[in-house]
């Protein structure tokens, strides 16, 4: 397959983050739409999640409060993932699409960048946390991770991820999905002032906006980020979308190996979804915080 076309040092996107009130709500409507989602990882700051990866290198972060006594005192000590984790349900609901995460081998580095842009959402933050694969073998999983966003504080928002350890198990039977996902193709985010988010997106992913008025796209090496305004993604994908001025995100495009395939695992479980052009797009639903549209891709 050809390189994307994006800009030199621009970032890849690693995964995305989704709020849910319950794991095992979002495992159950994964599940429905033929995903295979791992075990459920447990944060040392009270979040837990259960994700979907994909054989492209990304994946979704379904993330729940595990232990609302830990997750509070995460806050009162400045943890600025948990912080923003939960000013986004106070603001939005407990479902939904909170963040954007960007790949980078010096998050140090994205640190002082967001600071000097005065763009940082706050400290640093390094942890580790146990990995399981299908099998049932572990091993420990350790990051360090740069925030940015803009003025609003309950906005959605995007952070830079640096993998100081990477598990030393196999992934690979928890990235063969039933709908044959492969990968994301693009993420779609929605504001009724584009043009306001353009500088935070394009320092956060070192990427050039492409595009104006109501589509602005930014070109990673692995995906497209692409900010619309509400008609423009009511238009697209037949969804009615919140109308803030802030950054929200709303879309998940996924590459699929078959779109016949994927409508028909979809009426046999009775999951509704919309033909649109030469995509399935599933509404959301609690569980899964965000358009989910499937589109084949050679």
């Amino acid at each position: 397959m050809p390189a994307r076309p994006h800009s030199p040092g621009a970032c890849s996107l690693d995964h995305l983050v989704l709020p849910t009130a319950s794991l095992d709500v979002a495992r159950a409507r994964l599940v429905s739409l033929g995903f295979v989602v791992a075990p459920t990882g447990i944060h040392p700051f009270g979040t837990e999640n259960c994700c979907i990866f994909l054989e492209d290198g990304t994946y979704l972060e379904p993330l729940a409060v595990g232990n609302a006594q830990a997750a509070a005192k995460a806050v009162a000590d400045g943890n600025v993932f948990v912080a923003r984790d939960r000013a986004y349900r106070d603001s939005c609901g407990n479902e939904g699409f909170s963040a954007l995460v960007l790949g980078t081998q010096n998050a140090d580095t994205d640190y002082a960048r967001y600071v000097e842009a005065g763009l940082s959402a706050g400290d640093m933050l390094s942890f580790s946390r146990a990995f399981t694969d299908a099998a049932g073998n572990s091993d420990a999983a350790s990051f360090k991770l740069a925030f940015a966003s803009g003025t609003g504080a309950t906005d959605a928002f995007l952070f830079a991820c640096e993998r100081i350890n990477a598990p030393k198990v196999d992934r690979g039977a928890l990235q063969v999905h039933a709908n044959g996902a492969t990968g994301i193709i693009e993420v779609v985010a929605v504001s009724t002032e584009p043009s306001k988010q353009r500088r935070l997106i394009s320092i956060a992913t070192r990427s050039p906006a492409t595009g104006q008025g109501s589509a602005t796209a930014f070109d990673l090496p692995n995906a497209t980020l692409t900010l619309l305004d509400p008609v423009a993604f009511e238009t697209r994908f037949g969804i009615a979308a919140d109308a803030p001025s802030e950054l929200r995100f709303a879309g998940i495009v996924f590459s699929v190996r078959s779109a016949d395939a994927v409508a028909r695992l979809l009426a046999a479980s009775s999951v509704e979804h919309d033909i649109r052009g030469d995509a399935i797009v599933v509404r959301p639903a609690s569980g899964q915080g965000a358009a989910f549209v499937f589109q084949e891709k050679a």
